[in-house]
């Protein structure tokens, strides 16, 4: 039996066989050739569930003429990634020509972590979705950052398994992001050096005046008489203001140059600092930074412990809160850190918060995230507290 299939399988095909294989081959080849140039109106897809037909509007109607004329890629793709059709524009940034763009799969063009993003937007029968980030690869080997926006189509007013995209060019718009980035990592770094000469100053030349002041009032009141109880009384309530200024001058100082996270790193760092907050204010706070046990880059320990002053200064002087936690994480290839309040709370989209006082905190906040790559959210409901979540890649960046 096994010899006599053996034999079965080698015998060459009858020749009405073969002329029927060539003559669908030949019909198989025009109506690719047809829906290549737009002379179709339709075609038939064979799938696990059965053959489906897809509506290929022709050539002649005046939305095709409109869809040649975008400079933005546009795509007919079936539920599996099958490309129905594309426009010239998009065939021009995947550098391909368009006969092998058309009836190829568009999942050959993403790479494996994009191809899992794009999948469950093409099972979803929504009229419009949302808009995901990707990168192309391109016919010369290059990768081209796009932005992919999807919507599932309908043929007759009914749903259909058929999807149009909208692919956009990020080349220029990652170029200015990466432009401005360097631009706020410049900023920030000459924020950071006139931090460094303003402390300097005031340690150097205004506690070292109050200290003065103070031996000279300690002198003056070593001179009173011992008998005139008020003079000394005074002086030495002198002496006490001038001893609290110094302090205060001290901790600003500590405060704009950021000397313990120099010295002893961040943990330490966001543990003085939140040490110093509940002594002046009398709020709760719990802090957590057990996931972090190693450096991180200079540059991303110095904008998480200067959010978190930024974020605390908020509490205090807007939130009203009563208690506050502080979480730091280190996610797979980032670091996370969340500030979060029971106070009061606001609502970040109304447009007041974006001109006060309390807007421009969280956009200098925003601005020392992504100078670093990072990025900053901000949840919060009236009377329901805030919480902010800062998320920094790792490695970092460097800039452009």
């Amino acid at each position: 039996m096994k010899t006599t299939r053996h034999q079965s399988a080698s015998r060459p095909a009858p020749p009405g066989e073969l002329a029927g294989l060539r003559a669908r081959l030949a019909e198989a080849e025009e109506a690719l050739r047809a829906i290549r140039g737009g002379e179709v109106d339709s075609v038939m897809v064979a799938g696990k569930e059965g053959s489906q037909v897809f509506t290929l509007d022709g050539a002649e109607h005046a939305y095709r003429i409109l869809i040649e004329s975008m400079n933005e890629g546009a795509l007919t793709l079936t539920a599996d990634g099958m490309i129905l059709y594309a426009n010239q524009c998009f065939a021009r940034m995947v550098k391909r020509p368009l006969e092998q763009v058309l009836g190829s799969s568009f999942h050959h063009l993403l790479s494996a972590a994009d191809q899992a993003t794009l999948r469950p937007l093409l099972k979803r029968a929504e009229p419009s979705g949302p808009k995901i980030q990707v990168l192309l690869e391109a016919g010369d080997g290059s990768q081209l950052p796009a932005q992919i926006s999807s919507c599932a189509l309908a043929t007759n007013g009914a749903e259909s398994e058929s999807f149009g995209l909208v692919v956009t060019d990020m080349t220029e718009a990652r170029h200015d992001e990466e432009m401005l980035r360097a631009l706020t990592r410049q900023v920030v770094q000459v924020q950071e050096a006139e931090r460094g000469r303003v402390a300097n100053e005031l340690r150097v030349n205004i506690t070292q005046l109050l200290y003065v002041i103070l031996g000279r009032c300690q002198a003056l009141a070593e001179k009173l008489p011992a008998g005139d109880g008020s003079a000394c009384g005074d002086t030495t309530k002198i002496k006490e203001m001038i001893s609290r200024t110094a302090e205060e001058v001290e901790r600003i100082w500590r405060s704009l140059w950021s000397h313990e996270l120099d010295k002893l790193g961040l943990v330490p760092a966001l543990e003085m600092t939140n040490a110093e907050f509940v002594k002046r204010t009398g709020v709760a706070l719990q802090m957590d930074c057990s996931a972090l046990d190693e450096r991180l880059p200079a540059e991303a320990e110095l904008v998480l412990y200067r959010i978190l002053q930024k974020a605390l200064n908020n509490v205090e002087r807007h939130a009203r809160a009563r208690n506050v936690t502080v979480h730091l994480a280190k996610p797979d290839g980032c670091i996370q850190l969340t500030i979060k309040d029971d106070g009061i709370g606001f609502d970040p989209d109304h447009p007041a918060n974006g001109k006060g006082r309390q807007g421009l905190g969280l956009l200098r906040m925003r601005e020392r995230a992504a100078s670093v790559g990072g990025a900053l959210s901000v949840k919060s409901v009236p009377r329901t507290g805030t919480e902010i979540e800062v998320l920094i890649p790792l490695p970092l960046k460097a800039p452009q």
